[in-house]
């Protein structure tokens, strides 16, 4: 038995409790290893869409410009996510943002991935219009295997057989009477790699993704695919000769790094398929792959990184930094002495520059929501180093319309709560959550560099009512104190403590005083108010004794 199932690249079958399979053909009874169990427990009708799919998916090789070379990408959903891969579930595949790393004046990237496929069932349906439009010079990157499980002849009939081996077996399709005949993962491998070859293209393996699966409740580690898909893909490609990139090793380090908080917002709906955040975490990792294979050409039609991290001001390592991110009331023209003005602009007057230094990221007109998607937040969070503080405040632009208008506001309150839109001005499918969730997420970010964040209540306007100024103690205010408890990390209430030396100069000195500390509206802040402002963060940090 071992014998057997060595030769057939199954050393690992006692881990996976794999038990022979009798099947009755033509009087033989071959025997094979049963199929792969299904561990994802998910239900993806993909693959029963092929009308739609036809339509969905490009035509193979119409994206190629002149005589360039094209990059195919063959996969699962975990690389293209439902029929039409347009995140309407609220599920990215890596694949959609792939081509961001690459030189599109000089290569394409085709993402010709379906949900619920395995390697067999691409093979069989897809793959020959995928090979139709492949050309000498293209690339060609598969990463199958997520589906590679369940009955070979019954239901989705999609299943592998086990390792590498040259083994098959003859079935009828229970529903349809159809005759198939099923090879092992390896074998559809080699069968990829080998067409691809014959067109004089260059085919790179991939392992699969991670799972948002760890080793028991209490690790920190996540499960691997080393021994089964991801070993036999290794296998495959060192026998062919071909690149290989573990991507389940690449994004699985960074997922142990993220810790388990984070790791949950790369996953939307099940632990199988990934969130936009996840979907592109998983292409970076691709990306990087790509890049460190050794005599591979792909890496030369990437774009050059830049060097450019997005700070404002030029990055000092003798002190440690204190990053502000938030609205216009943060940062705004911060340029005429009559003009309206940020508190984070003159922020560093108040404290002691020779400890800290300030770079005022914020940006007028953001919510959380759209200071994220705009990747203003990556570039900070790249910045970040151990012992920085990130001063967190938003709540001015976060509510209003979701899906139509300026397009900024995110659900209310600080929960888990979610829901997909079809934002109107680009018709493109988006996932929003709360307002809390992202300044969760900001949080885990800066943590996980080694960073401080403090969460600020937005500042209060000139507002009032019977003499009392306006307070969000109730919104915004509640939400954003709520996410700081919830998080355990400091949190000035600036509404108040602003709104207190603003209501004290009402009622000593009248209304009309209060507006020297605002310009041209009820929110924006002139430059004595943006000192204001900016003092009582300074005291509040000194309070919780972060700065001296």
């Amino acid at each position: 038995m071992n014998k057997f199932l060595w030769n057939h690249g199954l050393k690992m079958a006692m881990i996976l409790s794999l038990q022979l399979l009798p099947v009755q053909i033509s009087g033989k009874r071959p025997i094979v290893a049963s199929p792969m169990e299904d561990r994802n427990n998910v239900i993806d009708n993909t693959l029963d869409s092929l009308n739609k799919v036809r339509y969905a998916r490009p035509v193979a090789g119409s994206s190629r410009i002149g005589n360039n070379p094209v990059l195919f990408l063959v996969g699962n959903s975990t690389m293209r996510t439902g029929t039409l891969g347009n995140g309407n579930n609220g599920q990215w595949g890596w694949g959609s943002f792939f081509h961001e790393y690459f030189d599109e004046k000089r290569i394409t990237v085709e993402n010709h991935a379906l949900g619920g496929t395995s390697s067999r069932t691409f093979y069989e349906r897809l793959w020959p219009d995928v090979l139709s439009g492949i050309r000498k010079g293209d690339w060609v990157i598969i990463e199958l295997g997520h589906n590679d499980n369940g009955p070979y002849d019954s239901g989705r009939a999609r299943a592998s057989i086990p390792g590498i081996g040259k083994d098959s077996l003859n079935v009828v399709i229970k529903e349809t009477g159809e005759m198939k005949t099923v090879y092992s993962y390896g074998e559809y491998m080699r069968r990829f790699v080998n067409d691809v070859k014959s067109r004089g293209a260059y085919p790179i393996l991939m392992s699969l993704t991670p799972r948002n699966a760890w080793v028991d409740s209490d690790s920190t580690v996540i499960e691997r695919v080393s021994d089964t898909f991801g070993l036999w893909a290794r296998q495959v490609a060192r026998k062919s000769k071909v690149p290989f990139v573990d991507l389940n090793e690449i994004s699985s380090e960074k997922f142990e790094f993220f810790g388990k908080e984070k790791v949950k917002t790369l996953f939307y709906l099940d632990r199988i398929h990934t969130s936009e955040f996840g979907a592109k975490e998983n292409a970076a990792s691709a990306a990087e792959g790509v890049k460190k294979l050794k005599n591979c050409a792909l890496s030369s039609y990437m774009k050059c990184p830049s060097d450019d991290t997005g700070v404002v001001g030029v990055l000092k390592k003798d002190r440690p930094a204190i990053f502000v991110i938030g609205d216009s009331t943060v940062k705004n023209a911060d340029e005429e002495d009559d003009g309206m003005w940020g508190w984070g602009t003159v922020l560093d007057e108040h404290i002691d520059t020779t400890r800290f230094y300030v770079e005022n990221h914020a940006m007028p007109g953001r919510s959380a929501r759209t200071f994220l998607d705009e990747s203003r937040w990556d570039k900070v969070y790249k910045a970040l180093k151990p012992g920085d503080i990130v001063l967190i405040q938003f709540g001015h632009n976060d509510a209003g319309p979701i899906d139509s208008g300026k397009e900024r506001a995110e659900l209310r309150g600080y929960g888990d709560e979610s829901k997909v839109f079809k934002m109107k001005s680009s018709g493109r499918y988006k996932v929003v959550y709360t307002y809390g969730w992202y300044l969760r997420k900001f949080i885990m970010d800066a943590r996980e560099k080694g960073a401080l964040p403090v969460l600020i209540s937005h500042t209060p306007r000139n507002k009032f009512d019977n003499g009392l100024i306006e307070s969000n103690a109730d919104s915004f205010g509640k939400w954003t104190r709520e996410t700081a408890i919830h998080m355990d990390v400091p949190y000035i209430d600036l509404n108040a403590i602003s709104g207190a030396k603003l209501q004290r100069l009402a009622d000593y000195r009248g209304l009309r005083y209060v507006n020297e500390y605002f310009k041209n509206d009820h929110t924006h802040s002139s430059l004595k108010g943006a000192h204001l402002n900016a003092e009582g963060v300074a005291e509040s940090l000194r309070s919780y004794r972060l700065i001296p």
